[in-house]
């Protein structure tokens, strides 16, 4: 749990990331954080009752990059997984065979692979709703809801949710809200202020932001739910590894410098992609035609650097993909450099043909993680890869 009086509370995100919770090592002082690289610890005495005792349960690197992201979501406490996908199996974990989740219809193919082959296994129930329609969701509340779980914006199709009004729906319903946090990262929106239970991350993009770590979050708004997930942690042995926390840590630093570029980067590359004609059609929310332009207005502070698009000719997808000097074909997002994904045979491979045809994840559809390099550069490569 973190100490709400701490004395990073009231500083702003640009200090907040840079400086983390403790600001440096009470131990030494150093102000690089330690990698406490080790597996057991001490014990003073018998019954000591010592917070450090066994790394799979706790460690001191990971207690720091922990409660720097609950500080950064303002949570009250945070949770480090060896990956995105280790945070969902902890979250979905909270529910009993029975109950029903509402869950975007546009998500992520690693937690649709989750949810039909593992959880719908074990008899939990699920719905695939559209969370930009709010009163879909509404008719999607059953007796036995027990959490609404969205992405947003939603990958890849940038959907976004009103989040405030769908917590609230959960609430009356008596369901946890929970919400994917990946793309636009506590510097741009912060769920848990907006009435979300529980927050989740793909810690292997923008957090880390370097293209050299795995890593997932899970934040959460209470006590009671934090004792469930720490529960997770101890019982499942996802929680991530020194060194992987010491690279979050490092990466973390970095992040309102890399968000910001992230961003003034992607409303350039989308103007571009908007006017070139190769170009069907471009899903960025930071494009005043978007359908939720000012839904994301209101609940964010930017718009992040992720971008999908649509081609007319087919037969370019190959060109596309391949055809960049600088711009590499690769799965993953959120580093510096810029990457382009195509979701029907990468990210959404689990998802069936007739689902992702129907939310828009056709074979012309592709996802551009627009870096931090030179907008100019980035944008004279695309120009090549469409021509």
């Amino acid at each position: 749990m973190i100490d709400k009086n701490h004395k990073q509370f009231g500083r702003k995100m640009d200090s907040v990331v840079v400086h983390g919770y403790q600001g440096c090592d009470p131990l030494t002082g150093a102000i690089s954080f330690p990698i406490y690289q080790t597996s057991t610890y001490k014990n003073p005495g018998l019954n000591s009752n010592i917070k450090f005792s066994y790394s799979r349960c706790d460690n001191p690197t990971r207690a720091e990059l922990e409660d720097t992201v609950a500080l950064l979501e303002n949570g009250v406490a945070g949770f480090a997984f060896t990956s995105g996908l280790a945070a969902v199996t902890a979250t979905f974990s909270l529910l009993k065979s029975g109950e029903h989740v509402i869950i975007s219809d546009d998500i992520y193919g690693g937690t649709y692979r989750q949810v039909e082959n593992i959880w719908k296994e074990l008899g939990v129930e699920f719905d695939y709703v559209d969370v930009g329609d709010i009163a879909a969701i509404k008719a999607a509340v059953k007796p036995n809801t027990k959490m609404i779980y969205l992405e947003s914006p939603t990958n890849p199709m940038m959907k976004v949710a009103d989040i405030a009004a769908i917590s609230q729906i959960a609430k009356e319903c008596g369901a946890l809200s929970v919400v994917d946090n990946t793309f636009l990262t506590p510097y741009f929106q912060k769920p848990l202020d907006l009435g979300a239970d529980i927050v989740i991350h793909s810690g292997t993009k923008f957090l880390a932001g370097h293209h050299d770590t795995t890593a997932g979050f899970v934040v959460v708004n209470s006590e009671a739910l934090a004792e469930k997930i720490s529960f997770m942690v101890r019982t499942e042995g996802a929680g991530l590894s020194p060194f992987d926390s010491w690279l979050l840590l490092r990466g973390i630093k970095t992040l309102a410098l890399r968000m910001r570029k992230h961003e003034e980067n992607a409303l350039k590359v989308a103007e571009f992609l908007k006017d070139n004609p190769s170009v069907e059609k471009v899903y960025f929310v930071g494009l005043p035609e978007h359908p939720s332009y000012d839904v994301s207005k209101k609940q964010t502070t930017g718009f992040g650097g992720m971008i999908s698009f649509t081609i007319k000719d087919v037969s370019k997808v190959e060109q596309v993909l391949c055809g960049g000097d600088m711009i590499m074909f690769a799965e993953s997002l959120g580093g510096t450099a810029t990457l382009i994904t195509y979701p029907q045979t990468q990210t959404h491979a689990s998802i069936p043909a007739e689902i992702r045809n129907k939310i828009g994840i056709t074979d012309r559809l592709i996802r551009l993680s627009v870096g931090i390099e030179d907008a100019e550069d980035i944008i004279a490569d695309l120009e090549k890869m469409l021509k």
